[in-house]
């Protein structure tokens, strides 16, 4: 899922602005209107200016994030029974960004791997995940999960000052209506995952 381009801060965005930009286009007449709004709305914060971008949520443009997110990481060939299987991204208890995901991308493909977007209640659960995002309010649950993992590949997402520190691999931290990108590299490591070289050199390594 690696892009094999030098990646620039410019890159990274005009790919999520095309990552969203066809997510739009390829909605038949049918769609459901909601998803095409939410895709609709991230899409328009990406394009217009700063001023206007701040109809958007917070938890729109951690969705997109996260979606882009997926195309500039590998997991290890163990984290899937089967080449077809789904690429999991999975929301630990209640968070806002569960019905945006779901809204924009879930049954969505990256590689040829279709997305799937689903809720998990027990950290138990996370070793079934390969994005397991953790809201700020269950920030709590950190370490259980990461003691739980029971095989590599799963790729824990936080949005809380420290979760990078503490043993996540990827933190959103949210500047005025800026998400900066946080990575965990030993974290990463640990889980087998395989980062753009080019992602890293946007965001603010974490060495713990």
């Amino acid at each position: 899922m690696i892009a094999d381009c030098r990646l620039t801060i410019d890159d990274w965005k005009k790919s999520l602005r095309r990552a969203l930009f066809s997510l739009v286009n390829r909605q038949s007449a049918i769609v459901n209107p909601l998803r095409r709004l939410s895709l609709a709305l991230v899409l328009g914060a990406l394009t217009s200016a700063g001023g206007r971008a701040q109809s958007v949520s917070e938890y729109q443009m951690k969705a997109a994030y996260v979606y882009n997110l997926a195309k500039f990481v590998d997991w290890p060939a163990e984290a899937f029974k089967t080449g077809s299987d789904p690429l999991t991204i999975c929301v630990l208890g209640q968070s806002p960004i569960l019905v945006t995901l779901n809204e924009a991308v879930n049954g969505e493909s990256i590689d040829e791997r279709k997305l799937l977007v689903r809720q998990v209640s027990e950290v138990q659960q996370a070793s079934n995940c390969h994005i397991l995002f953790i809201a700020s309010s269950d920030r709590k649950y950190l370490q259980a999960v990461l003691r739980d993992l029971k095989t590599p590949g799963v790729l824990t997402l936080g949005e809380s000052a420290g979760f990078a520190e503490e043993g996540g691999v990827v933190n959103f931290r949210l500047e005025g209506k800026k998400v900066r990108i946080e990575i965990n590299l030993n974290a990463a490591g640990q889980q087998k995952l395989r980062i753009s070289p080019k992602l890293l050199s946007l965001a603010q390594i974490v060495k713990k």
